[in-house]
């Protein structure tokens, strides 16, 4: 459940230019109107991000994901120290539930990608709100790009 898979040549390009860990963790921080985790600790080996802290709330957790993966040079984000006010507040409380990712193809919208998944591409608003951090602009989507796809409510 901690390991997440992205590519490693597309995304935001950051790294390589000081410290990776700070470059990551500014990155993730400014992608939130407010303080998204708390006590975030970013570690950077190779292509490999670990995140550590407490998120808010499970979107926000796979959201910081989201975002450490969607840089250039970064394979694998490690999130297995990334947990929830909720999951530390209540023993009794179910797993974090595994994310619904998706890797951006080539000749992909964001209607086909709500259709593949909803049966109804005009959800495509859905998947849009819940990666405001990652998809700053509906119509620049990109192939290698990931973003996650919300459950309908």
């Amino acid at each position: 459940m901690g390991f997440f898979d992205f590519l490693s040549n597309a995304g935001k390009k950051i790294l390589g230019k000081g410290d990776d860990a700070k470059a990551v963790k500014d990155e993730i921080e400014g992608s939130f109107s407010e303080l998204p985790v708390q006590g975030l600790v970013v570690d950077v080996n190779g292509d490999t991000v670990t995140l550590a802290g407490v998120a808010k709330d499970i979107a926000t957790r796979e959201k910081a994901i989201l975002i450490a993966g969607n840089i250039e040079g970064i394979a694998k984000v490690d999130a297995d120290q990334l947990v929830t006010l909720e999951h530390i507040a209540n023993e009794n409380v179910a797993p974090i539930p595994e994310p619904r990712f998706y890797t951006i193809q080539k000749g992909d919208t964001l209607w086909k990608i709500a259709t593949d998944f909803y049966k109804d591409g005009s959800k495509y608003p859905l998947i849009v709100e819940a990666n405001q951090e990652v998809i700053k602009d509906a119509d620049l989507i990109y192939p290698g790009q990931n973003i996650r796809i919300p459950e309908l409510a």
